[in-house]
């Protein structure tokens, strides 16, 4: 554990103020630059970094300033980072380092991209298979927290991540207790630490005697809420849940602690045992059809896109792409056409969630009949056009369409509301390339006009594009001119797939935040 100057901590407590943090933002903490703000906790701010090695993000805690000169504060501050320095396990956070600053105290931790499991529990169907699969990540978790002698004592909704790319990790292990660590004063035993509605009955009563069953007991709550569907509010009907869960279930949530799961991997090895039941693939039938539903739209949304880039002998492909947690209709496309071209098709319907994806899909049927018909951008956004115009579906869509001719050091290029286009020349020289249209299926009368460019060489092309907010017409950009600047000073232009995740590495700052959460395609065009 850190040893902390309480001397010069306390200075520091004086000198500094909660004002002073949401102000000033730092320009670095310990040896990590700091890019923003994500969220003030209960004792520390939470900020976002970069690891200044891997040039990764990291997620920066620091200790509020009016708990500098608080000993048990500090104490137990330091030993979080000592036990997430002790429990590495890929269903739990990372940790990175610790130490003091000008500020205080920090913890440099990994950055999780994804979302609370709270969060993902309100907006998404899921299915009991889906359910109990998360619960033995949890448990997995839990078992190598167990194994090192800790206890969580606060193992929620909240503290509980679900990534981008549908894992698990547990967080946050601010009153975590470390069993070989000495004991707390007679104060802080009579303080409750921990939320009510996932603590067991004997936390509640004693904070400090928690035992491996009180996280097993959080673990019940956390397990009957995924089966559920939804939050609990602690009010818990057994009779409800599928019936080969009930025992499960009613072991977990014992009153009493001794009557309890003991060891976790009991728990695990129950869970296990049903998921492989026949009584399991019946209640799973009968109870999920809706949640069924939602994931066979998930996997229409996966199979709406291509997961890697094609092969286009003589040009080198750069991709990277961001997708949210949530249902996106944003469609890209890759297509060989005709004389040795090729097109890359964006797209993206007015409709949002699941509605959305249908009429992606429907567009990328009209799509890839008309790509071996037309020759030029302009002539693809004329016809579509009028095809969405007499469509009972009666969508708008953005759009874009790209298409390449290297042996003529060419491309043609429309932009109807969808996407940003630049042309880079070399670390220090981009171009943007602008084209303007209306969205399509809007207007009858729309005149399209494509931009023919010359593409050298030693040129390459960027092409992106992020899921709207609302409407087609009102898509953000995914990077300021400033940004993509910064990304070519640390990528350079020499290497397509670099510089594309360079550039898609800095937007997910942005993309992942809750209020502003996007899908997102990056694409980087050089001939070789």
């Amino acid at each position: 554990m850190l040893e902390p100057d309480f001397n010069a901590l306390k200075n520091l407590a004086m000198a500094s103020s909660k004002a002073h943090f949401k102000e000033n933002l730092p320009k670095e903490i310990g040896p990590y630059k700091i890019e923003s703000l994500l969220r003030k906790g209960g004792m520390s701010y939470l900020f976002l970094g970069v690891h200044p090695e891997t040039k990764d993000p990291i997620t920066i805690k620091v200790l509020f300033p009016e708990f500098l000169s608080n000993p048990e504060m500090v104490q137990r501050f330091g030993r979080e980072a000592d036990i997430i320095a002790l429990a590495d396990h890929p269903n739990i956070v990372k940790l990175y380092g610790q130490g003091q600053w000008e500020g205080g105290l920090y913890i440099a931790m990994e950055y999780i991209q994804g979302v609370s499991l709270r969060q993902y529990l309100l907006r998404n169907l899921i299915s009991l298979k889906h359910a109990l699969e998360i619960v033995m990540e949890i448990s997995m978790a839990l078992c190598h927290l167990h194994v090192h002698g800790v206890i969580h004592r606060d193992l929620k909704p909240e503290n509980i991540l679900i990534t981008d790319t549908e894992g698990v990790k547990v967080i946050d292990f601010g009153i975590a207790q470390l069993l070989t660590a000495p004991a707390a004063d007679t104060a802080s035993k009579r303080r409750l630490i921990g939320t009510p509605i996932y603590m067991s009955p004997e936390q509640k009563n004693d904070p400090e005697s928690t035992s491996y069953p009180s996280d097993i007991y959080s673990l019940g709550i956390i397990t009957y809420e995924l089966v559920l569907g939804k939050l609990s509010h602690g009010q818990i009907h057994l009779s409800i849940m599928p019936k080969g869960l009930q025992k499960i279930l009613a072991k977990a949530l014992q009153s009493k602690p001794e009557d309890r799961y003991q060891d976790i991997v009991d728990f695990m090895s129950d869970i296990s045992d049903y998921l492989h039941s026949p009584s399991f693939h019946k209640e799973n039938k009968e109870l999920t059809p809706l949640s069924d539903l939602s994931e066979s739209l998930r996997h229409a949304q996966s199979c709406l896109v291509p997961q890697y880039p094609p092969y286009w002998p003589g040009i080198q492909i750069g991709f990277a792409t961001y997708k949210t947690l949530g249902t996106s209709s944003l469609y890209y496309d890759f297509f060989s056409l005709p004389n040795h071209a090729f097109g890359i098709i964006l797209g993206e319907p007015s409709v949002k969630g699941s509605p959305g994806i249908v009429y992606s899909s429907v567009l990328r049927g009209m799509v890839r009949s008309l790509c071996q018909l037309t020759e030029h951008p302009q002539e693809m956004a004329t016809v579509l056009n009028a095809l969405l115009l007499d469509d009972p579906m009666k969508q708008h869509f953005a759009f874009s369409y790209l298409v390449l001719l290297p042996a003529e050091n060419l491309f043609r290029f429309i932009s109807c509301g969808c996407g940003q286009l630049f042309l880079v020349k070399s670390a220090t020289s981009r171009t943007a390339i602008s084209s303007s249209h209306t969205p399509l299926g809007i207007e009858h009368e729309a005149h399209f006009t494509e931009i023919e460019h010359r593409w050298d060489k030693s040129d390459t092309i960027l092409l992106s594009a992020s899921s709207s907010h609302s409407h087609p017409s009102k898509q953000e950009a995914l990077f300021t001119d400033e940004q993509l600047d910064v990304c070519l000073k640390e990528a350079g232009a020499s290497d397509s797939q670099r510089l594309v995740n360079t550039i898609l590495r800095k937007a997910k700052f942005t993309l992942s935040r809750p209020h502003d959460e996007r899908s997102a395609v990056i694409i980087g065009l050089k001939q070789e």
